[in-house]
């Protein structure tokens, strides 16, 4: 009798396992897609400028693994006198791209794309950025575990507003990390960006990018960048709203893409980690 009870535990305990190891899919909500406009004009110092890229997706559902392009959209920018800069698509990759653009400080871009008969358009002034000046590391112990701390130096201008994206891209990393900032507490000072960084070793490289960003940007990347940080990483976790960016659909209000247009002067410096 006890071998027979013993033999249906394990039994039992087996089909238990095994059910543990199939796969479920949970049925989730699925919104109807949305355009996703990527446009960013990078103007990095010491180049021309001229070769500027705008991808086009739509957003999918949880489960798929690919991110669907949009072929076939109409995609221009102008400036300020209306002179036209097209972007034309790689075929059948949503990637546009521009090589006659010409970027200008303070110059005002107005970006109009063309899709399935809806007209999306935004503004944006592209703003300048102050040059990387030097790098600094040392290492910060905290918590029992040791950081390494790294400080981007620069001269902010004293006589404008300005605000701030830090981009630190370490090459043992598959993302980048970013922040964002602005000048009200250190206007015409020499100041810095700042990363902490675990498990480095010297010899590793990071690359960092200073960019130039409008008032708008900055407050759209202030609650991005929010929402990502509060958000816990759960497989099913979704931010509290839409994160809506400047670019509107004029033909139908409600069908507004994702993504935001801007304009950014850059500066970007390499650093060996020692």
């Amino acid at each position: 009798m006890k071998n027979k009870i013993n033999l249906i535990i394990v039994v039992f305990a087996a089909i238990f396992i095994h059910s543990c190891q199939d796969v479920v899919d949970i049925p989730l909500n699925t919104d109807k897609p949305r355009l996703v406009i990527d446009a960013s004009l990078i103007w990095q110092k010491g180049t021309t400028g001229n070769n500027q890229v705008i991808k086009l997706s739509t957003t999918t559902d949880y489960y798929t693994n690919e991110i669907p392009v949009v072929s076939g959209a109409t995609v221009f920018i102008k400036n300020s006198t209306n002179v036209v800069f097209n972007f034309t698509e790689t075929p059948n990759t949503g990637i546009y791209q521009c090589n006659n653009f010409i970027p200008v400080i303070d110059e005002t871009y107005t970006l109009t794309v063309i899709n399935n008969g809806q007209n999306y358009t935004a503004t944006e002034t592209l703003k300048s950025v102050a040059a990387i000046t030097s790098v600094t590391q040392e290492t910060q112990n905290g918590l029992g575990t040791s950081f390494l701390k790294l400080k981007t130096f620069f001269n902010d201008p004293a006589d404008a507003e300005n605000y701030y994206l830090y981009k630190y891209k370490f090459t043992k990393n598959l993302k980048p990390e970013y922040s964002v900032d602005d000048d009200e507490f250190f206007q015409g000072n020499t100041f810095f960006s700042l990363v902490l960084e675990k498990d480095t070793a010297p010899g590793q490289q990071v690359e960092i990018t200073h960019y130039g960003i409008s008032k708008g940007y900055y407050n759209y990347m202030s609650i991005l960048l929010g929402v990502a940080g509060t958000s816990g990483g759960g497989p099913f976790q979704t931010p509290p709203a839409t994160v809506r960016g400047n670019i509107k659909n004029e033909t139908n209000f409600d069908n507004y893409p994702l993504g935001y247009f801007r304009a950014s002067e850059a500066d970007v410096t390499n650093y060996t980690i020692q």
